[in-house]
């Protein structure tokens, strides 16, 4: 089974930065897209980023240019920078790993919380 982890979460002051990260394991196969979203209570995820194997990064309805993901092929990782935090920026930030085909799937990790508060 394909397994993926978030780090990095926290609570922050408005105007901070955070750095998350993501790590997927449990396959050797290639073709992973991974990606970033966000949830927050009442509301449905909302995509981030995601990034192919091949480095193709296709922004979401969350992109706000304060984000910026990067790829780390070699480590299986998707990092996200936040920058210029708000409070709206708010949720619980979630991770992707996925194959569309075969072998097919489709993993998430737990999630991460990001808090922006004074």
């Amino acid at each position: 089974q394909v397994q993926v982890a978030e780090s990095g979460g926290g609570l922050v002051q408005p105007g901070g930065s955070l750095r998350l990260s993501c790590t997927y394991s449990g396959t050797s196969w290639g073709a992973v897209t991974m990606g970033w979203y966000r949830q927050s209570p009442g509301k449905s995820r909302e995509l981030i980023a995601t990034v192919t194997s091949g480095g193709t990064t296709n922004y979401g309805e969350s992109a706000n240019g304060r984000f910026t993901v990067s790829r780390d092929n070699r480590k299986n990782t998707l990092d996200l920078q936040m920058n210029n935090l708000k409070p709206e920026d708010t949720a619980v930030y979630l991770c992707n790993a996925r194959r569309t085909v075969t072998p097919v799937f489709n993993s998430w990790g737990q999630g991460t919380q990001v808090t922006v508060s004074e």
